[in-house]
Parts: structure tokens; sequence; C-alpha cells
């Protein structure tokens, strides 16, 4: 039987200004306490899974998640800078409608190549890509048969899970990513991936 390893990914729980739709990027928000309850019920989820490692970001709402999944598995978690949200540089902090406001030709430049367009001292999609998709396949490549979890954000798992799913990296927009959302993949020997779950 070929040897695999699976991946519990997780995003973050909802965070002080959701409901604000804010691109946080790097910035270091809280969790609410229905974000600790959505952390609450992926640590119940994986209580009893073989899970041998416990990944997040460094930023306070992936970290504040890993500790609650990992106290529940008895495991400490190893919080990872290089698996930081995207970073939008100056919008960091605002919603759509602010930079369309405020930055209205960057904006404008953003909508048309959501791709490769960077904000200013930010980073594209393809710079998000090329940090994040080298991290992780190295951390799963650190654990050859083995379950692991990851409390990470939702553009970076929308990252892991379009290249996963061998999907054009604009396609990643089409993968919903709520607060508290479990994905499962398992990762084989021979490099497929195969996702068994997203958004749960």
């Amino acid at each position: 039987m070929a040897i695999f390893t699976r991946v519990y990914l997780m995003r973050h729980g909802e965070v002080a200004n959701g409901g604000q739709k804010r691109y946080n990027g790097h910035i270091d928000v809280d969790i609410t306490e229905k974000g600790v309850e959505q952390m609450r019920r992926l640590a119940g989820l994986l209580d009893g899974k073989p899970v041998s490692a416990v990944y997040s970001s460094d930023l306070i709402r992936s970290v504040k998640g890993a500790r609650i999944i990992s106290e529940r598995l008895g495991l400490s978690h190893t919080p990872i800078r290089t698996l930081r949200e995207r970073s939008v540089g100056k919008w960091e902090g605002l919603t759509a409608e602010e930079i369309k406001e405020r930055y209205p030709e960057d904006y404008t430049a953003w909508r048309a190549d959501l791709l490769n367009y960077r904000p200013p001292e930010g980073e594209c999609l393809h710079d998000v890509r090329e940090r994040i998709l080298p991290e992780y396949l190295r951390i799963v490549a650190a654990h050859p048969g083995q379950e692991i979890a990851m409390l990470l954000h939702g553009g970076v798992n929308r990252v892991i899970l379009a290249e996963a799913l061998g999907l054009p990296p604009l396609n990643l927009f089409r993968i919903d990513q709520n607060f508290g959302a479990l994905n499962i993949i398992d990762h084989y020997e021979d490099g497929m991936a195969v996702v068994k779950l997203v958004n749960g």
C-alpha cells in the first residue's frame, strides 16, 4: 500500500473585525469568543486521530487556534512565519471599498489582474504561492505516513487546495474557506494529492 501523509488543513476562527471584510494580511488580529468556539470544535473533530504534529503561522489568530488544538491533542505546536497570510502592504486593515476610495488607480489595476498585481509594499498571488508551497511541501515530506494538523489562513489554504486539486492559480478564488473550516488532503509518496474534504 502506498504511503501517504494526511494533512488536516484548517482556517483560524472568526476574527474581531471579520464582519467588516477587512484585508488583515500580516496585521495581528485576535479571534473572537465565537472564533475560540470554532477552534474547540476543530479540536474535538481531531481528538482521537493519530495526529503527530501541529503547525500554524506566527500570527495570533492562527497561533491561538493551534494552541487550543494542540492542548486537546497533548502536543506542542510549531509556529512558522513563512505560513502567514498574503501581505497586502499599505492596504492592510482596509475593506475593498476603502481601497477603491483611497487608491482608485491601484484598485482598477488589481481588479484587472488578480494574479500578478502587487498592492503597494505587498505581495501578488504568485509571490504567495512561491512563499507558501515550498514550505508546505517541506513539512509534508517531513512526516511520511503520518497525520498532521495545520491551522492557517483563508488565502493560504486556497493556494494549497488549488495546487492539490491541480487548478490554475486564478481559480483559487472559487474555493470557499469559512472561519474554522476543515480540509483534508492526502499526499502520496509519488507526489499525488487527493483532497478528501473542503471547507468542512
